[in-house]
């Protein structure tokens, strides 16, 4: 029996008029700014912020995923339907995708299935631009740093002072502002820049990360409004002076127009699932580099228009789940109701295990044909995350993401284990197959936690210094035996102390393939030495990363990149091959 793929089942389905998706939800008609007929932007200045957040709110989380990923988005916009199947007004809010992994070798993001956001293909690429706002404004604030470095070599004090100007001196080599792109390329890494004649510039060493690793993209999905937007970016520090003062995009006069840059921007977007109900899909920030999570402000918005609110964070609980609960409710003032955990059979066998999963190769048979024993070595994983949900004090259910070599026994097996750890409950799901329907038990159960509450905690006081906050992710979290830390990270961590940025959460920037920072660690490691070899500000998106281990900021294409199986119709303009 031939499957359809998700870009055929997506094109195959009846997409309703936006305005009529707004219209169920009752967000004002003047607040809504259409994109054609299928898409549309919410001015949340036009909507009744007024309103007391009524949704329960509800974040999807997994276990350590294989490469393959382990189906969370597909999860997350199942369970919306799921709870619309049985008569609750839900909504979903999830991350836009970078197309950088779109075209490389993850594919699509919009879920998967019967389990999808529409319409798919305007989902995975430009959707309504705000990838490129922000990879505008932030290479203004490339542009602008090279402009001042170039200038000020050119003039005195008293040409700068009739400009308006004061000499900022930025020292060339503690300029930390690289420029971004919205696509995967290696060899952009690390670049020289003004090459040329005298007037192209200075030359300096420096580099591209992707566009959704930019600061930007992290304040665009913290920011509560557009004043609070304004005045993260002015507090951005981009580069040093060469006696070593922060200079801000404030200080470097470009703060304001890449404000002006980004402001349609900070509107969420309104998609719909596969079934009817409300998606807010807004900013894209990576879970490994950044806080990993859909936009503050889109947040806002559904919560006060929908009953039930469904929302992602990215890879597992030991990364995407904590920063939510750590950075992201503290910038929103919202409570999380009930946390689902995503596991699957497949990824518990290899940390069980079983042989290397890798994308684009067929899978082993042992993840194709029933093996409890490999399945119930990696069980470990799973109660760690469960765990980790508990520090919260937030209800757990666990989603089993059914795959069809699955066995009913070796669904027993995650259920008893995910229950004996202390989820509230298990329940295996069939979103995927089966839509809203297949989801149908997960939304019951996770009405049901709803229903039983929790006592929400934060994990640690931002009072505490940065070094403590780091060692209590490592303990509690990650589990690691203690903390190394490298010289430099050491002397940065104690200068951002110094210069006031010690009460900022910690964003750790760490491999998702492990619950430590060794990818190769599968299961529930323990008792390591989790090393933190740099540390990084982000003054104007709130936190501080360290970096524990290595972690690209700019991915790079495989041998075999989905761009190779993309291709469009040149008659009926349909696209092909788009996951």
């Amino acid at each position: 029996m031939a499957f359809k793929s998700d870009l055929e089942i997506a094109q195959s389905a009846t997409v309703r008029p936006i305005a009529d998706i707004a219209a169920a939800y009752d967000v004002p008609e003047k607040a809504i700014i259409n994109y054609g007929t299928e898409i549309a932007k919410i001015d949340p200045l036009l909507t009744d912020m007024k309103r007391a957040p009524k949704a329960r709110y509800i974040d999807v989380t997994a276990i350590t995923p294989t490469p393959l990923g382990e189906g969370k988005t597909t999860t997350t916009v199942g369970l919306t339907q799921g709870l619309g199947y049985i008569g609750k007004k839900a909504a979903c809010a999830i991350r836009q995708p970078s197309m950088g992994p779109t075209f490389g070798i993850k594919g699509g993001a919009a879920g998967g299935g019967y389990s999808q956001i529409v319409p798919m293909e305007e989902f995975n690429l430009h959707l309504t631009g705000d990838i490129h706002a922000v990879s505008a404004a932030h290479n203004l604030g490339a542009a602008a740093i090279d402009a001042r470095i170039y200038h000020e070599g050119r003039w005195g004090d008293k040409f700068l002072a009739k400009q308006g100007l004061e000499r900022l001196s930025v020292d060339p080599y503690a300029v930390s502002w690289r420029r971004v792109l919205d696509m995967n390329d290696r060899s952009l890494r690390n670049v020289i820049t003004g090459l040329g004649d005298m007037g192209d510039g200075p030359i300096r060493q420096t580099g591209f990360d992707i566009a959704v690793a930019s600061e930007l993209m992290a304040i665009l999905a913290l920011s509560k409004d557009l004043a609070d937007m304004r005045r993260r970016i002015g507090s951005m520090v981009m580069a040093r002076s060469k006696k070593g003062a922060a200079l801000t995009a404030e200080a470097l006069g470009v703060a304001g127009a890449m404000t002006v840059l980004m402001k349609d921007a900070l509107k969420p977007n309104l998609l719909q699932t596969l079934e009817g109900q409300a998606a807010f899909v807004h900013a894209g920030p990576f879970a490994n580099i950044a806080h990993g999570n859909s936009s503050v402000i889109a947040d806002m918005v559904a919560a006060r228009y929908s009953d039930y609110l469904v929302t992602e964070s990215g890879f597992g609980s030991d990364i995407g789940m904590e920063k939510f609960f750590d950075i992201k409710c503290r910038a929103s003032g919202l409570i999380p109701d009930t946390v689902v955990m995503v596991a699957t059979v497949r990824a518990l066998k290899m940390h069980g295990g079983g042989p290397k999963v890798t994308p684009g190769r067929a899978l082993d048979k042992a993840y194709t044909e029933e093996n409890t024993e490999l399945l119930s070595a990696g069980l470990g994983n799973l109660r760690r995350h469960i765990e980790n949900v508990a520090l919260f004090g937030i209800p757990c259910v666990v989603a089993v993401n059914a795959f069809p070599t699955d066995t009913d026994a070796e669904h027993n097996l995650i259920i008893e284990a995910s229950r004996k750890a202390g989820a509230f409950d298990a329940v295996v799901t069939t979103h995927h197959a089966n839509g809203g329907e297949g989801a149908a038990a997960l939304a019951e159960a996770v009405d049901k936690a709803c229903d039983k509450g929790g006592d929400f905690r934060y994990l640690y006081d931002l009072k505490s210094s940065l070094t403590d906050k780091i060692e209590i992710l490592a303990d509690k979290i990650y589990r690691a035996g203690d903390v190394s830390y490298s010289s430099e990270a050491k002397d940065l961590l104690a200068q951002f102390e110094t210069d006031g940025h010690g009460g900022l959460p910690i964003c750790m920037a760490k491999t998702h393939l492990s619950l430590s920072h060794d990818p190769a660690m599968k299961n529930d490691p323990e008792g390591f030495t989790f090393p933190v070899s740099d540390a990084r500000l982000s003054a104007g998106a709130g936190f501080v990363y360290p970096l524990a281990g290595n972690i690209r900021t700019m991915p790079g294409l495989g041998s075999k990149p989905a761009y190779m199986s993309i291709d469009i119709d040149p008659v009926t303009g349909k696209v092909s091959g788009l996951f």
